[in-house]
């Protein structure tokens, strides 16, 4: 088997509230609880759920950016989670992010070309000024634009431009690892398309480890090689891009590949469409036993009595469900056939 590059285990970020009066006990958020996966090299994790599920916080976590409550990061030989401020400084070029915005993650008094090279000033400090601009032109270039957008703004460009840029930006230090948070979600369809290919070239490429941040689960399953659902803090399900959207094992995920529209699945679950009741609970107060328990419509007594673990459905797919595996042969009286 092989080795895995970024390695995950057990890991919690709580952040803890305080009570409405001095005396009183606060509660704490679980946005992240117990997650565990395994990166390997030139591969690409897509991770999926609703909004206040936790996978930005996770990329935080996993960036140094947010104190981890407890678990394990392992990245290669190194653990992350005992680093300190200048441990991370020495790793920082093996693990960059891309986010969402693109024109706020640039700086707006700063030239394109200034922009690529400033991470090179901190972690490649034994390099000249001509190296690294030689270097942010021959990464702006490798991102499709021109040596022409060196002296230009942020404003002056779109963006997808400026996506492309932050890409470069990203890219320039060489690191093992890229973290996507929504890196498409602001741009139009056309430019999306544009983006996802460049990043599936550039992984083939440089031989990157991508972690792909995404709500719409057509772009997912465009980009990934293994898939994670997230709800409230907790993995639903975990497997293969093609397991995933072909035999869904968990009913959170059939509920999000229901609402994607019929031509981008092949699965025979994309033929129904799973209503799930009410909104997302507080993420302070979860219900008991299984979190998504008050919005699933296979729920039972049992659901609210246990924490379910995750089922083994077949290689490489796991399920956190007490009925993973046996939901075709349940009733559902929020399941509907399409028209």
């Amino acid at each position: 088997m092989t080795t895995a590059l970024l390695s995950v285990r057990r890991l919690r970020v709580y952040y803890h509230l305080n009570g409405a009066w001095p005396w009183s006990k606060g509660n704490a958020v679980k946005a992240v609880d117990g997650v565990d996966f395994d990166l390997q090299a030139g591969q690409t994790l897509g991770i999926a759920g609703e909004s206040g599920c936790g996978k930005s916080t996770l990329a935080r976590a996993l960036m140094g950016l947010q104190r981890v409550t407890s678990g394990n990061i392992q990245l290669a030989d190194k653990e992350l989670t005992q680093l300190t401020r200048g441990g991370w400084q020495t790793l920082r070029r093996q693990v960059q992010m891309v986010f969402q915005d693109p024109l706020a993650s640039l700086n707006p008094r700063m030239t394109v070309g200034e922009s690529i090279a400033e991470p090179l000033v901190n972690l490649a400090p034994e390099l000249s000024r001509a190296q690294r601009q030689r270097q942010a032109v021959e990464m702006l270039e490798k991102v499709g634009l021109s040596n022409h957008h060196v002296l230009r703004y942020p404003h002056e460009l779109s963006g997808g431009q400026c996506q492309r840029i932050g890409i470069a930006r990203a890219l320039v230090v060489k690191p093992s690892i890229l973290i996507c948070d929504e890196p498409v979600s602001a741009l139009d369809a056309s430019v999306q398309a544009q983006i996802i290919n460049l990043l599936k070239d550039l992984q083939a490429d440089m031989r990157l480890a991508i972690i792909f941040i995404a709500h719409n689960l057509s772009i997912v399953r465009q980009v990934s090689h293994r898939v994670l659902i997230m709800y409230l803090g907790k993995i639903m399900e975990q497997a293969t891009r093609e397991a995933l959207f072909e035999r869904p094992g968990h009913p959170y995920t059939r509920a999000l590949l229901s609402a994607i529209p019929i031509p981008e699945i092949d699965s025979v679950h994309a033929h129904k469409r799973v209503i799930l009741r009410g909104d997302p609970p507080s993420p302070a107060s979860p219900p008991s036993g299984c979190v998504f328990r008050s919005r699933c419509p296979w729920v039972a007594e049992l659901c609210a009595q246990e924490v379910p673990t995750p089922r083994h459905l077949e290689l490489n797919q796991t399920a956190a469900c007490h009925f993973a595996g046996e939901l075709d042969e349940m009733s559902v009286g929020s399941t509907q056939e399409l028209a």
